[in-house]
């Protein structure tokens, strides 16, 4: 057996509030391990909207606090992950003018009532409502509200039925993985004797100290606290600490990403946020060349066996079809689906009322702190992270050194803004490495300043024969500089070549053959690896090696 090592803090969970909490305790010079059972950030960090959004329809509920608080981190996103985060134009779909008030007013009293129709006087206070509480480091417009025939000219398309619209701002989150790996390759920058390990299995956890499986090693840690960033899976963490908890009861989210080029062209660039016939609130918009529908909200008692099924495909493209009824949209046209388990508190209620405002749990293992992160969502992260870093600093009887407030992550630092500084800065990177300036002006936006090291190391590239947008050496890069594991770590999470709907078995075949070569696989091996990404594929949705 191997020797017991020692840590302040062992994070077990590696979605956004566990690399968001790894992050700032590295920061503040406190020594800590991160454990994850499958890859960074592919749970239910992998499966969101991709929105950094206020959430409107919280103050509906009265929770003006996480609004608040929400519409604050996402302004602050904006300027600490730009290439990531950008502006995204939203439109609110109104089919009266005094519509909603009378359930609105009872949901805020905490009464149970249906919200079948926001109209135009409940949405233009709710939006004013948004713009106070975003008005803290402002980074885009305040809201207006559209006429039809104003609103036919930002959306095409529309039911007959909407006589205006509410023209506000949100956060789009391009690529959600990229930036929870950013926190945990800066998080180690700032504090070596931190590490994140992936693909890691808990085989005990008895008199204080965790013994985990990775590669087939075992190894035994001694932590001073342990914080279960688990997710929707923190009970079953608990279980493997030797602890029973119900804390959790998750709901899924399925998401679609459909290829419709009449739909994509009436979006026009704009979200559309929509309420339907049922009462839940869903959204389309364009992403990626594609359009990003969702999203589904229901029960799910294992969150391993959550998967998007049929009925949520259908329920999905008929919501889309209730509010453009003349797009035509079909089953055909999805390119890919996904879904998640939003890590809800548990609650006798329906999933749909249960807050996403985050709380900490606090139990012990012997004398060792466990501090559960329960709740939460991607726009919080830093503000979620900074509140359970306070309380591990606590803890350890030490204090806060670095703010994160307005600490740039990952390809965000020194990320140049506005089109001059952008062309500048490629140009600059173009006459360096030989590369195209289109090329380079591509990387920028996958990898932010990044991109340099990406570009240095796909000097004489060879592009994909499957995929000539990505290159044997960019992939190559990834394999070597980003703890690639597994093909669906590359595939689905380093870079966006599945949710931009590309992933193919030829794009499989290509990418396996250079992460064989690059990681040492055996032939084995790699048909294992292709194996198992092509049933993915093929199948529900479900990420292979989740359970690892």
């Amino acid at each position: 057996m191997s020797e017991v090592a020692q840590t302040d803090v062992l994070v077990i969970g590696g979605g956004i509030n566990g690399a968001g909490t790894f992050r700032d305790l590295c920061e503040q010079g406190v020594d800590c391990v991160l454990i994850e059972r499958g890859d960074f950030c592919s749970g239910a960090s992998a499966a969101s909207s991709r929105l950094m959004h206020g959430g409107l329809k919280y103050l509906e509920t009265g929770e003006f606090r996480l609004v608040r608080e929400s519409l604050v981190e996402r302004n602050r996103l904006l300027a600490n992950a730009p290439h990531v985060v950008s502006p995204l134009p939203t439109i609110l779909p109104l089919r009266s003018r005094f519509g909603g008030i009378g359930p609105s007013v009872l949901r805020f009293l905490g009464r149970k009532a249906e919200l079948r129709d926001r109209g135009s006087v409940i949405t233009r206070l709710g939006l004013a409502l948004y713009d106070l509480y975003g008005r803290t480091q402002r980074a885009m417009p305040t809201h207006r509200i559209l006429g039809r025939r104003a609103l036919e000219r930002r959306v095409r398309g529309l039911d007959a039925g909407i006589i205006a619209g509410g023209l506000y701002y949100e956060g789009q989150l391009s690529h959600a993985e990229r930036l929870g790996l950013e926190l945990l390759l800066d998080g180690e920058r700032a504090n070596p004797a931190s590490r994140a390990l992936s693909h890691v299995r808990i085989t005990d956890a008895g008199g204080g100290v965790v013994t985990f499986v990775q590669n087939g090693e075992p190894q035994r840690l001694r932590p001073k606290v342990i914080v279960n960033a688990g997710g929707a899976w923190i009970d079953a963490v608990n279980r493997d600490l030797g602890l029973e908890t119900t804390l959790m009861g998750g709901s899924k989210g399925s998401h679609l990403v459909v290829d419709n080029p009449a739909l994509h062209a009436a979006l026009n660039g704009h979200m559309v946020y929509f309420g339907t016939s049922d009462g839940r609130v869903n959204l389309c918009y364009p992403f990626m060349g594609k359009i990003l529908v969702g999203s589904t909200d229901l029960p799910v008692p294992d969150p391993d066996a959550a998967a998007c099924d049929e009925g949520e495909v259908a329920y999905m493209i008929a919501a889309v079809v209730e509010i453009f009824p003349d797009m035509g949209i079909e089953e055909s046209q999805v390119r890919y689906r996904f879904c998640g388990v939003r890590p809800l508190p548990r609650s006798g209620g329906p999933v749909g009322s249960v807050s996403r405002d985050h709380s900490i749990a606090r139990l012990a293992l012997g004398d060792v702190p466990v501090l559960c992160l329960i709740g939460g969502k991607w726009t919080t992260f830093r503000a979620f992270s900074e509140q359970a870093a306070d309380e591990v600093l606590g803890l350890l009887g030490r204090s806060r050194r670095v703010k994160t407030h307005s600490l740039p992550i990952g390809g965000g630092k020194g990320f140049p803004t506005g089109e001059a500084a952008r062309a500048a800065w490629v140009a600059r990177v173009a006459g360096e490495t030989g590369l195209a300036t289109a090329r380079v002006a591509v990387l920028l936006g996958r990898y932010g300043t990044g991109a340099e090291a990406v570009a240095k190391a796909c000097r004489n590239e060879t592009p994909l024969a499957s995929l000539p947008g990505w290159s044997r050496q960019e992939l190559a890069h990834l394999c070597r500089t980003e703890r690639v594991a597994h093909l669906s770590d590359l595939l689905l999470r380093r870079t966006l070549i599945a949710l931009s709907g590309h992933l193919d078995s030829a794009v499989i075949a290509e990418a396996a053959e250079v992460a064989a070569g690059m990681l040492g696989w055996t032939a084995a091996r790699r048909a294992e690896e292709e194996a198992a990404m092509v049933a993915y594929l093929e199948g529900p949705g479900r990420t292979p090696h989740q359970a690892a």
